[in-house]
């Protein structure tokens, strides 16, 4: 078991002589960026996906998803080497320590925050407009020979997701050793002491030197740091939580306050599978979760950033929201394939755009009217606007519930009335309640979703919820179940927990859902999933068994403490997109209940998310701060 205090630190990795190895492991990349683009970094100093200036746009380096035509940006000993790394003084810049027989180097990554100009000189605060992308490399110790490749994608081979190319943004490489220009392949001997650096940008940075590389560097730190010590949480798990908070406010686009799911597109589900979607986009339905964890740990500007962008886009929508948009609010997210590009490992195809846009899912209504309860909660601002977006979606959702749907995840199947969707229709109508004051209409359809639920989405013989009507299956999204608020049976929720594990789980981990989804092949297990379970139980009672179960899972992140996806249950390979935010979205929020939970007991559990986001944030987890109202009793 791991201690609260860990450190994400693996064991050393080897690099062969002749520098090659096979297909770098998801788990062995490590991201930097600066809330507009992203650099996947290897163990193996070589940046394997790049993006300049937006998380969509046709990257500069992706070899990540074909060896021969996506390029890369690659620093490393020429000779045998072990690699180390980790992240600087709890920031975004990641420092990888190569050790030879003959001497040691640090190779510092980073991209540099352009809000971020406090401290430094007017030189190097203009290289903030125009710096795209540092590596600082310094011989601590011997001798070192470094063999240095830049060598962007094919141009206009991996369009950006609007289809435009901007020939990979013409990426330049910059240096205070000779090695410049738009590709670069060359060694260069450095001894002890010895330091250089080198800059991505649009256009060639001259001049260009150390201490410009140094001076970024500091800003960079400062701002990470700065920003990370406002974080409120004050749990044993604090080197997790900030963790992931970074990551999440690395994967906000800084325009618009927009967070990504993930920065990259179809790194797959299995090996060799065509489960390969595109995730550099924003899901309406990860609203609720990100403005509570953003929240709770104390990042309100923030917050209200990505509310902003949520509401505007709500507010101007038509009844039938939009599930998942651009980065910049755009609606038009057509999926295209890439047949030329081979994929990660083989996997295709590779997928820019997300049908999944155009789909109905039920379930993000109650997913928009919970966050706006939550918004209220946390501002106490409340105006005629977002009274009329309530009424606009209650009165959709009164009118809609009793339609099937591709549900929570996604499914390229026909539709099915996914029982995950019906609770959350139940949500939408509740909150509508609260909300906007009674409505006898809203009320009477409330509670039928819920005697339908009871009627129609029980197993008839294990009595617990399954995965849709019809269905004798279960599925992992019914671990939220208990989180929701709803008046349902505390053994029927007890038989669901208990049905799910023994039906989905795969030790700690657990798989979404067994039912056909109308996709070949197969998949690893969702790590989310697994921290729902934490929730699930915890809130179930089984507070020993949710705190270890979450400390086994914070032992299963890469050794820099990020996650992916999913993972390989057999060989703990991490599978699809990377990093996913979703996975740290629900780490954060396992960690507050936990915290919740060791505070005021399984009172301080009960009710709405609104409620147990008030408890957090005042200090006072116990129901005696925020009493625990008729609807989660049922008396409503």
């Amino acid at each position: 078991m791991i201690t609260p205090e860990t450190s994400f630190f693996a064991p050393p990795c080897a690099i062969g002589p002749d520098g090659n190895q096979p297909v770098v492991p998801i788990r062995d990349y490590a991201i930097v960026g600066d809330c507009h683009g992203v650099g996947l970094v290897s163990r193996y100093g070589s940046i394997d996906w790049c993006t300049l200036t937006r998380f969509d746009e046709a990257p500069v380096c992706w070899h990540l998803l074909d060896a021969t035509l996506g390029g890369y940006f690659e620093i490393r000993p020429t000779k045998s080497a072990h690699a180390t790394r980790r992240y600087l003084q709890d920031t975004n810049v990641l420092q990888t320590t190569f050790s030879t027989d003959r001497g040691c180097i640090d190779l510092t990554d980073f991209m540099p925050i352009r809000a971020a100009a406090g401290g430094v000189c007017p030189e190097a605060a203009a290289l903030q407009t125009e710096v795209r992308l540092v590596r600082i490399v310094e011989v601590t110790q011997g001798e070192v020979e470094l063999r240095i490749q830049f060598e962007p994608g094919a141009s206009g081979l991996f369009p950006a997701v609007d289809g435009s190319n901007a020939l990979n943004r013409e990426a330049i490489l910059s240096s205070d050793c000779g090695l410049s220009g738009t590709w670069v392949n060359a060694t260069l001997r450095l001894g002890a002491g010895d330091r250089c650096s080198f800059a991505l940008a649009a256009q060639p940075v001259d001049p260009w030197s150390v201490a410009n590389a140094g001076q970024l560097l500091h800003a960079t730190l400062t701002y990470w740091q700065e920003w990370v010590g406002r974080c409120r949480y004050d749990g044993p798990y604090h080197a997790a939580v900030h963790r992931s908070a970074l990551l999440l406010k690395l994967l906000t686009y800084e325009p618009t306050g927009a967070i990504v799911a993930s920065p990259t597109t179809s790194l797959p589900e299995e090996i060799g599978g065509t489960r390969n979607w595109d995730y550099r986009f924003c899901w309406l339905r990860d609203s609720r979760l990100v403005l509570t964890a953003l929240a709770t740990l104390g990042y309100r500007e923030d917050a209200s950033r990505f509310c902003d962008f949520q509401r505007l886009r709500c507010s101007s929508a038509p009844p039938e929201l939009q599930i998942l948009t651009g980065i910049d609010g755009s609606a038009a997210l057509t999926e295209k394939t890439l047949d030329h590009v081979s994929g990660y490992c083989g996997s295709r195809p590779v997928r820019i755009g997300n049908a999944a846009s155009t789909q109905r899912q039920a379930d993000i209504y109650g997913e928009v009217l919970d966050w706006l309860a939550v918004l209220r909660e946390l501002t106490g601002r409340w105006d005629s606007v977002q009274q009329e977006l309530v009424h606009r979606i209650a009165n959709h959702v009164a009118a809609h519930w009793r339609e099937p749907d591709q549900g929570l995840w996604e499914t390229r199947c026909e539709p099915r009335h996914h029982i995950h969707s019906k609770l959350m229709s139940w949500v939408a109508l509740d909150r509508a309640l609260r909300l906007a004051g009674e409505n006898s209409h809203w009320r009477h359809e409330r509670d039928t979703i819920l005697a339908t639920i009871l009627a129609r989405g029980t197993h008839p013989r294990g009595h617990h919820l399954v995965h849709a009507f019809g269905f004798d299956v279960t599925d992992a999204s019914l671990l939220l179940a208990p989180t929701l608020g709803i008046p349902l049976d505390r053994a029927l929720v007890s038989r669901t927990v208990a049905a799910v594990r023994a039906e989905l789980a795969c030790g700690d981990y657990v798989r979404r859902y067994r039912a056909d989804d109308g996709l070949p092949g197969t998949e690893g297990a969702f790590l989310m999933c697994s921290f729902w379970l934490v929730d699930a139980l915890l809130f179930s009672g089984e507070a020993e068994q949710a705190r270890l179960l979450f400390e086994r899972l914070l032992e299963r992140g890469n050794d820099v403490g990020l996650y992916a996806e999913e993972i390989d249950p057999e060989t703990g390979d991490f599978l699809g997109n990377f990093p996913q935010a979703y996975t740290h979205l629900a780490l954060v929020n396992s960690a507050v209940n936990l915290s919740l939970y060791a505070r005021g007991g399984n009172d301080a559990l009960q009710g709405t998310l609104a409620q147990r986001l008030r408890r957090a944030m005042a200090g006072r987890p116990s129901a005696s701060g925020c009493p625990v109202d008729d609807a989660y009793t049922g008396q409503r």
